[in-house]
């Protein structure tokens, strides 16, 4: 049987996957994807959290030392998923030294209540950096318009960086700007800055959601038609955007003092339309120097059926801004797509760490209550 998880990898994408809990940690369901499904990094966000702390007692013991500690909300949500993360990262410790500090990584957001706030982001994230306190570890900076000057900024205090929540390639270029203006104040800043890495993580499937929606609205037979192919086409121009920059006098300097390129990162991969094959954000999306961060249903999903042709991105700018000048003929305003789904990534981050709070509130009263 082929291991098409294997071709994948071999095709220059790195695997990693899109959820940790304290569950996967304790029963080696990780260790096993690292082993057997060539994970090489996993991610997190708040509303992964607060689906793992809703769901499982994995939790109680370390939430009842808590309780007994008298440890306040926020300090008793911090030391919960910066554990979780540190024994991540520790697990991955070994395929982050394999790939020379490319793979290997684990990514946990600053909190996305304070993503309109660049002053208080990069405080938070220095401070994520220092608590993990692990090599490996990449802190997430939403790339809203006071993530940007963030990431530069953490950047340049040699924390490695997963920028997130990114829909246009329009935001996508500020974002590559400013990983290039990071790395060289981390330069002016002493930093080796051939040991600090980052990714840019590109979102996709809710990118088709909202567009299909749009299509289905105008209702026409070429609106129809067009259903399914927005998010591909996009994701495709950010990555003619990627080479472009690469390319750039800007960037071989850099290079030149041992930088590693600002990868490219798939995110939100599951296909959420049922009509759509299920692999479709991997198979379309096959290109060297990228990541592709998957859900597990994905991941088992491409194991069994994917339909891996080799590179599906390189050559592919002109269609897909073909594409997306279709779009435009048919009445979608794209600009208005991507500020709309900015606006909703924050928002749903925001009620996924409300969730978690809760959660860990009431858990920290019943242990009140029990101790009592």
């Amino acid at each position: 049987m082929t291991d098409k998880l294997a071709q994948l990898s071999e095709a220059g994408v790195s695997i990693w996957l899109d959820d940790v809990s304290r569950r996967r940690l304790d029963t080696g369901n990780l260790a096993e994807l690292i082993r057997a499904k060539h994970v090489v990094g996993v991610t997190s966000n708040p509303t992964i959290f607060a689906k793992a702390l809703a769901d499982a007692s994995d939790y109680d013991d370390q939430v009842r030392e808590l309780a007994a500690r008298g440890a306040s909300l926020d300090a008793a949500v911090r030391e919960i998923t910066t554990t979780d993360i540190r024994t991540a990262c520790d697990l991955f410790r070994d395929v982050w030294q394999a790939t020379g500090g490319i793979d290997g990584r684990v990514s946990i957001e600053v909190d996305p209540r304070l993503a309109n706030d660049t002053d208080k982001t990069v405080a938070e994230a220095l401070d994520l950096w220092k608590t993990v306190d692990r090599p490996n570890l990449y802190v997430k900076i939403p790339a809203t318009e006071a993530g940007l000057p963030a990431i530069t900024r953490t950047l340049a205090e040699g924390v490695s960086v997963n920028v997130t929540l990114i829909f246009s390639v329009q935001r996508y270029r500020e974002v590559m700007d400013a990983f290039l203006a990071g790395l060289e104040q981390a330069k002016a800043n002493g930093h080796d800055i051939a040991k600090l890495t980052s990714v840019a993580s590109f979102f996709v499937s809710r990118v088709d959601t909202e567009v299909d929606k749009r299509l289905d609205a105008i209702g026409s037979d070429e609106a129809k038609a067009l259903r399914g192919k927005a998010a591909v086409a996009n994701a495709r121009l950010a990555y003619a955007a990627f080479e472009e920059v690469l390319a750039s006098e800007r960037w071989q300097a850099l290079a030149a003092d041992g930088a590693t390129p600002q990868r490219p990162l798939w995110a939100s991969t599951g296909v959420k339309n049922p009509n759509y094959k299920d692999t479709l954000y991997v198979d379309e999306l096959v290109v060297a120097d990228t990541v592709n961060t998957m859900p597990e249903n994905t991941l088992h999903a491409v194991a069994d059926h994917g339909d891996l042709r080799g590179d599906t991105v390189t050559g592919t700018k002109a269609h897909a801004q073909q594409v997306f000048d279709e779009l435009a003929a048919v009445g979608v305003d794209i600009d208005d797509v991507h500020l709309v789904l900015e606006n909703e990534g924050v928002e749903k981050f925001e009620k996924s760490w409300e969730e978690l709070l809760e959660s860990v509130d009431g858990q920290l009263e019943a242990a009140h209550s029990t101790g009592s």
